[in-house]
């Protein structure tokens, strides 16, 4: 008896040994995505993306380095905001910025490296969105999406039956779905910390988005930031192309933009690009996307989308802020096509935000674009966002007086 119960532990080990080296890399994944924000974690981890998700690297066609000649140009000692001056170099520092690049019309004024070096592929998080919107502006203009105001279901049939069903492609790209989705980050149970660790251990983020049922209010209604609908924009896009995200924006948007290094976007297990937040790139390289948008969808003569698209899309078009949603933000800021338009806009002025202070900031009429890429624990702080866009609109003042 003791022969064979020696035999059975023997053989349960052999298991465990086995079960433990076949999920070796899941548990690895999911410890790392689990500390991907610690503090003395998360400068090396912003630059260090496939080392806790899948991702599938963007092919290049041929299209030249986009120059960006330098002609620097000191930034301000200070800035002001709401009745407060903070000393420039301080607000780095205390924002935790990982890296800055600065162009006034097409030359680098001011580039700075806090961390890491130049060579650096740095996540982009939610300034993933800005650049599906122009994706999303290619496919409209090919007549691959008849209208913005046909329904997601139309594309993306698996989506019947979900709280997305009725919501047109407008009110997905307005991020006004109506689709209940808890945004918080430090909440362990919400749903964008669902959605991470099903990214992370290889599910899909296309039946993640399916199985969502339950909607806050009826489509088109009213502007609720909710991260998934980019997603839903990407199933949209898959479904009227037949083609991969990863390949259209290799294709259509990166290539030529004649970028320094080939980017990467981060994937579920089923190599789906994570489209809201999944970009990797140079920190130059969000800069020269920024000049594409400046310049009306045109970069070093080579065209990306039209103009009309870059207006329709960086307007303050989306729907006035749901009652019951974030009490204290500012209704002023306005929100367009997956891009952000501040209050009181100057002619032009957008910008794409990503968590822990990632931003593309343009002003068109003073020809300025900022690249700001960070590792800021306390984004979510008030008014940070604001004294952030106070800073920018402080270099362009600066530059173009």
């Amino acid at each position: 008896m003791l022969k064979w119960i020696g035999r059975g532990l023997l053989a349960l080990v052999a298991v465990v040994l086995v079960l433990g080296l076949v999920n070796r890399d899941r548990l690895e994944r999911l410890w790392r995505v689990n500390t991907l924000f610690d503090e003395e974690r998360i400068v090396a981890n912003f630059t260090d993306m496939r080392g806790m998700f899948f991702a599938a690297d963007m092919v290049l066609g041929d299209a030249p380095v986009t120059p960006l000649p330098e002609a620097p140009v000191g930034l301000p000692k200070t800035f002001s905001y709401g009745g407060e001056t903070f000393v420039v170099a301080d607000w780095l520092e205390a924002n935790a910025a990982a890296a800055l690049v600065v162009l006034k019309d097409g030359a680098i004024a001011h580039e700075a490296y806090f961390s890491g070096s130049a060579e650096d592929l740095r996540i982009s998080w939610s300034v993933a969105k800005s650049f599906l919107s122009v994706l999303l502006g290619t496919v409209v203009e090919r007549g691959e999406i008849t209208s913005l105001d046909d329904p997601v279901t139309q594309y993306a049939p698996e989506l019947v039956g979900s709280a997305y069903e009725g919501a047109t492609v407008r009110d997905v790209a307005h991020m006004a779905s109506g689709v209940a989705f808890n945004e918080d980050y430090f909440d362990f149970d919400s749903d964008i910390n669902r959605m991470g660790r099903v990214l992370a251990l290889g599910g899909s983020m296309d039946e993640f988005a399916a199985a969502l049922e339950v909607r806050d209010r009826p489509p088109g209604q009213f502007w609720q930031y909710v991260s998934i609908d980019t997603h839903v924009l990407s199933m949209v896009i898959r479904g009227a192309t037949g083609r991969s995200v990863v390949e259209l924006m290799a294709e259509r948007v990166m290539t030529p933009l004649g970028l320094e290094a080939d980017p990467y976007y981060l994937t579920d297990g089923f190599g789906t690009a994570f489209v809201l937040g999944g970009l990797n790139l140079r920190t130059r390289d969000y800069a020269r996307f920024g000049l594409m948008v400046m310049d009306g969808g045109v970069i070093d003569g080579r065209h990306i989308v039209s103009n009309d698209w870059i207006l329709d899309s960086t307007r303050a078009t989306a729907p006035s802020i749901a009652p019951d949603y974030f009490p204290d933000f500012d209704p002023a800021t306005g929100y367009g096509l997956q891009w952000w338009v501040p209050p009181n806009p100057e002619p032009g002025e957008v910008y794409g935000i990503g968590v822990y202070d990632q931003f593309i900031y343009v002003n068109p009429g003073r020809g300025v674009v900022v690249a700001l890429n960070s590792a800021n624990r306390d984004f979510a702080d008030d008014g940070v966002q604001d004294r952030q866009i106070a800073f920018f609109r402080a270099i362009a003042a600066h530059l173009s007086p």
